[in-house]
């Protein structure tokens, strides 16, 4: 059927709670209000306010009683409302969320999903635009991934919700109303890629373009157009950002000769760093140019009418590609 980014979040969602009684969704005026996206829409009618629970303001409690019930064999699925927002928990997750498993030689897991809605692009205010995904990334324990599309967006967090891991699940939310046609029941049926594999999107020959989330479709328009000024690129969308799929973009390096990496965070410190350093080591023979990186500026996330000059655009990433099939 043909649905939304964010629709196919609320049927992925649905169908946990309906599959396994220990999922349970909690979150900021997710309930009533149907979260600030409405992704949560209609599941706190359908499945009562104890399995879809709306929690006081305080992000570090949501994660905190999340860990608790975690603990007691619940499968807890958060919502932070904003991307902004997810500092207050930061504590929680990075020190007791990812870590419980290491500390107790794996005798302790933590299934716990927690969706943060993420990037730039609707115009937004302060705090609700910014893209952490880096200090996640960074955190051994922990399972980051982000979604570009509707499809990914349903099989993605049906399988996050599955693992005994923790996942944080970076919703790239100018893509929530992006519509395609989801076959739901097959990718039940297990025929959709694991969630740790990237995605070859557009096979190339003159430059492979890797990018997650937000920027994917970025990375693809940037790929249209210089098809029609005769440049092949290869275009891979990450999905998974901790582990990233080093093995696939590694592939389209040694056919390609180049990379260009592209994300909405600042490019110092961010994940086109550590692309670019694992690719050079494992492709250093078949390079022939620099890995480059097409990102926001290092600056705090600019005020709404500025952010088409912060965020990446085609024109950005087809100024790198050219820089990189000129050298």
């Amino acid at each position: 059927m043909k649905t939304t980014f964010a629709g196919a979040i609320n049927v992925g969602l649905r169908r946990a709670l309906e599959d396994d009684p220990r999922v349970v969704l909690m979150g900021e005026d997710i309930g009533r209000l149907g979260g600030v996206f409405r992704v949560t829409d209609t599941l706190q009618k359908d499945f009562g306010n104890n399995r879809v629970i709306d929690t006081p303001l305080a992000e570090s409690g949501i994660v905190g009683t999340a860990f608790g019930m975690a603990l007691r064999g619940l499968r807890p699925v958060c919502e932070i409302q904003f991307d902004g927002f997810v500092y207050p928990a930061f504590d929680q997750i990075v020190c007791q969320v990812a870590k419980i498993h290491y500390r107790t030689k794996g005798k302790v897991v933590a299934p716990i999903t927690i969706r943060i809605p993420y990037g730039g692009g609707i115009g937004s205010v302060e705090h609700h635009s910014e893209s952490p995904e880096a200090y996640f990334a960074h955190t051994a324990g922990l399972r980051v991934v982000s979604p570009s599309t509707p499809t990914d967006a349903y099989l993605m967090i049906r399988q996050a919700i599955s693992l005994d891991d923790p996942v944080i699940f970076f919703e790239p939310k100018r893509r929530y109303w992006d519509k395609a046609d989801v076959d739901f029941d097959r990718l039940d049926r297990g025929e959709g890629l694991p969630l740790d594999r990237a995605r070859v999107c557009v096979t190339g020959s003159d430059a492979t373009v890797v990018a997650y989330g937000g920027t994917v479709a970025t990375a693809l328009a940037a790929a249209k157009i210089a098809d029609t000024e005769g440049h092949s690129l290869e275009v891979i969308d990450l999905r998974s950002l901790s582990p990233i799929d080093f093995d696939t973009v590694a592939e389209s390096v040694r056919k390609t000769g180049r990379l260009v990496v592209v994300h909405e965070a600042p490019v110092s410190g961010g994940l086109g760093a550590e692309i670019a350093a694992r690719i050079t080591e494992r492709c250093f023979y078949h390079l022939e140019a620099p890995v480059l990186r097409v990102g926001g500026f290092d600056i705090p996330y600019p005020p709404a009418k500025l952010e088409r000059h912060h965020l990446p655009d085609p024109d950005r990433v087809l100024a790198a590609v050219d820089r990189t099939l000129a050298a």
